[in-house]
């Protein structure tokens, strides 16, 4: 028996490897979640300040032109309090943050909980993930797929934007997978190119007409742009058959937790809750298992027969 033929039969090494690989990753994300909206700030300061010339004044006394550049790579990880760099031992996902007790080795502040848990959350998810794909190439486009998902969910929670830089990618990665759909014929994703192009556009133009058929009647806007790009990624990825179960998780995870917190905390009725990150969660337990739940469902109502 080869290597190749006995890999499959010994899942937990792959998973066991994700879950390591992925607490990595899940620090990575970290970065992400933090750096992008300021680097997509300063863009957009950038470009208003190219077409108005009060607001280059603005952008240039918030950002001037020697100033440090500011990427996902530099400047190097620091404790936003008193600046102190953040070596490479402290910088252990997970463990680090249990070791220093959740607070900065230097001035003692509080370390935010959203850390190791974006770390451990996104090792999780990614080891199910391995496990439930196996020895296969379709683990390494479900990886970037929850990747993406788990970056995507708390941006949006910290600053209710899906950033384009993120969710296109993910549209055009799950309409070009579609391509290799016949490598295989059995698994959930991909999907043939039909279904692909088809969820595609139906993702997008569902939220579309329902952003504006609610803002048409109430005056307001119901939910973003990139919402309706995020739908449209799975349904690329999916099929445009997945689109009502995951519109449908979604909308009961939100709706639910909404008046939840309206009842808990008293929450204005007029403040905004982000809906990527329901949006995120139904797509991603589609992706695990939406076959089997929607089989499912249709056996129990006897619409199979």
């Amino acid at each position: 028996m080869t290597l190749a033929d006995a890999l499959p039969s010994i899942p937990w090494l792959l998973t066991t490897c994700v879950f390591t690989l992925s607490l990595l990753i899940g620090s990575f994300l970290n970065v992400v979640i933090h750096r992008l909206p300021i680097m997509l700030e300063r863009q957009w300061r950038e470009h208003a300040g190219e077409l108005l010339p009060a607001a280059a004044d603005s952008a240039e006394k918030r950002s001037p032109p020697d100033a440090e550049p500011y990427n996902l790579l530099v400047p190097r990880s620091h404790c936003p309090k008193c600046d102190a760099g953040i070596k490479a031992h402290q910088n252990i996902p997970v463990v680090s943050w249990l070791l220093l007790g959740g607070k900065c080795a230097s001035c003692k502040a509080r370390i935010s909980l959203r850390y190791p848990v974006v770390e451990l959350g996104t090792a999780i998810l990614s080891a199910a993930v391995a496990w439930r794909f196996g020895w296969h190439w379709q683990t390494v486009a479900a990886l970037a797929f929850t990747w993406s998902l788990v970056a995507l969910a708390a941006i949006d929670l910290d600053h209710q934007i899906l950033p384009d830089v993120v969710t296109l990618p993910l549209l055009w990665l799950g309409l070009l997978l579609s391509l290799a759909w016949h490598a295989a014929p059995n698994a959930p994703i991909p999907v043939d190119p039909a279904s692909a192009i088809i969820g595609a556009a139906a993702g997008y133009l569902s939220l579309w007409l329902v952003y504006w058929a609610f803002k048409l009647a109430t005056g307001k806007e119901g939910m973003g742009y990139g919402d309706f790009k995020l739908f449209g990624a799975f349904g690329a990825w999916m099929g445009w058959q997945m689109l009502p179960l995951i519109i449908l998780l979604a909308a009961f995870a939100g709706a639910a937790l909404g008046i939840a917190l309206m009842v808990v905390r008293g929450r204005d009725r007029d403040i905004p809750i982000p809906f990527g990150p329901y949006l995120a969660a139904a797509g991603w337990i589609a992706l695990m298992w939406g076959p089997q739940i929607v089989g499912n469902y249709l056996e129990i109502s006897g619409l199979d027969r």
